[in-house]
């Protein structure tokens, strides 16, 4: 009961943000705690109880009371009977959880009245992950924060044209046999094998930070501190109008500390965006010493681009033959009805393998299990 209880208040909470009102994380945790223990169980004394929590502002009163009568039901009507226990209804599922807590702790001999049937409110962390980045609070972007960084991107692995020893490998050892059978008068003890090594893809992330990415890009980064540091080999380059390598600043292993020096390496955060230009120095200066031994290369942007589509397409083109595989993440991708019609990611689109949305926790693990499942050779994905 105490579970649904959270959920429901939860679901109450996000009617009064939908609203206007700035609710946060620990308000609903408080409201949950104070409907637990009201006493009696009235709905006078929940309408209390989650105006007390909830409500710091008079201004936003009005707001409360009415988003609370569709919630529960008008708290000022006289009389004020206990709402019906969902066992008593025909449609027991369809009631609130605070409706069944209340019913259950009322006295029997208490009158009983029907309540507005409710839909069922998702849980907590179903809202954290489904929150687009843009639309969060305070409280839930440190929680975000805190979830991106234990969120491991196990890219598909490689074979090296590197060996090393093993028990049971594909191929002879000759220098192991040849020095064994030197101990050995010239027979060797056992035949030593070898196989190939199996090596982590390298991971090269580009993140646009310009003006039109700001609502995502400071959530972005604490997800690349985390990436930083739970895959190898990983480099990070941000841009707006140029291009900033900044995988020294993120190897730092305190996160705020790390994220300080990454904006203080950055001198074009929140402004313009060059697109083609920043890719064009990556190509030129970056390009050849870390886009390689099938790299994956995960562009963030939105594509809206200032520069010459045209180049940039040319720029993507580029990355796009040396890298293993490219992916573009776009947060504006997770609205319903987005179409990439922008000239910037329109002319892009031809030239990468990958277009994935990078708007919330859910898209992050999406791209996550996706990465676990590239191809070894370049091309489509293995079905």
């Amino acid at each position: 009961m105490r579970d649904a209880l959270v959920a429901d208040v939860v679901g109450f909470a996000r009617s009064l943000r939908a609203a206007g009102l700035p609710i946060g994380i620990d308000q609903i945790a408080r409201c949950t705690e104070a409907l637990a223990l009201i006493d009696p169980p009235s709905r006078r004394n929940a309408y209390l109880a989650a105006r007390a929590t909830l409500v710091y502002r008079q201004p936003d009163l009005a707001v409360f009371d009415r988003e609370f009568a569709r919630w529960l039901g008008d708290p000022t009507a006289e009389p004020q009977p206990m709402p019906r226990a969902p066992r008593h209804g025909p449609k027991a599922s369809n009631y609130t959880a605070l409706v069944a807590y209340m019913a259950q702790r009322a006295n029997p001999s208490d009158p009983e009245a029907d309540v507005p049937e409710q839909r069922k409110a998702a849980s907590a962390t179903e809202l954290l992950h489904s929150c687009d980045f843009a639309d969060c609070t305070d409280d839930e972007r440190r929680a975000l924060a805190r979830a991106m960084r234990e969120l491991r991107l196990d890219v598909a692995r490689r074979t090296s044209r590197r060996f090393q020893p093993a028990h049971a490998g594909d191929r002879l050892d000759l220098p192991r046999i040849v020095r064994d059978a030197a101990k050995h008068g010239g027979v060797p003890a056992q035949l030593a094998r070898r196989r190939a090594k199996i090596k982590s893809r390298p991971l090269i992330v580009i993140a646009d930070i310009s003006g039109s990415m700001e609502l995502y890009a400071r959530l972005l980064l604490q997800f690349l501190h985390g990436l930083e540091h739970r895959h190898r080999p990983t480099e990070v380059f941000v841009f707006g109008t140029r291009l900033t390598r900044i995988t020294h600043e993120l190897a730092l292993r305190d996160p705020d500390e790390a994220l300080d020096r990454a904006a203080r390496a950055i001198s074009d955060y929140g402004g313009g965006t060059r697109i083609a230009d920043s890719l064009h120095e990556l190509n030129r200066r970056y390009a050849r010493r870390f886009v390689k031994g099938g790299a994956v290369v995960l562009i963030l942007s939105d594509g809206w681009e200032t520069g010459d589509p045209a180049a940039l397409a040319a720029e993507v083109a580029k990355l796009h033959a040396r890298a293993h595989r490219l992916v573009w993440l776009n947060p504006l991708l997770g609205r319903e009805g987005y179409e990439p019609r922008v000239r910037g990611m329109a002319a892009a689109l031809a030239h990468i393998d990958d277009f994935l949305p990078i708007h919330n926790l859910n898209a992050l693990e999406q791209l996550a299990r996706h990465l676990s499942k590239l191809p070894r050779r370049k091309g489509a994905l293995v079905s």
